[in-house]
């Protein structure tokens, strides 16, 4: 059983779509990931150099234009919670830029065969 030339070509363009969208797809996904990386640093670099400061330090958090005062503890916390939701988001990245990946892969796997005549 043999598929028309004009069906091989439809569904030539059909998977060549497909890997093109998994392409930009990818590249989406790794800006997404490096920026929740550098994120997560700094959220982790502020964390740090809180540790050193004493309990009674004046912090200050920026809301909006003007600035409120918290109490040292209160932002570690907030910090850590945000460096939480940061890794969590990146391990979300992480694993659909794998999904990605595997698609793109079978799609030019398919191509290959299709330009063989493997069908």
């Amino acid at each position: 059983m043999s598929i028309s030339n004009e069906a091989l070509q439809k569904l030539l363009r059909e998977v060549e779509t497909q890997a093109i969208a998994a392409q930009q797809q990818i590249s989406l996904v790794r800006t997404q990931q490096a920026s929740k990386q550098r994120e997560m640093r700094m959220a982790q670099l502020t964390h740090t150099e809180m540790s050193s400061l004493p309990p009674d330090t004046n912090v200050y958090e920026g809301v909006g234009k003007m600035f409120v005062s918290l109490p040292v503890s209160e932002m570690k916390g907030k910090l850590e919670a945000q460096i939480k939701e940061a890794e969590g988001e990146v391990d979300g990245l992480g694993k659909r830029l794998h999904y990605l990946e595997v698609s793109q892969k079978n799609s030019k796997e398919h191509i290959n065969r299709m330009l063989r005549g493997g069908g």
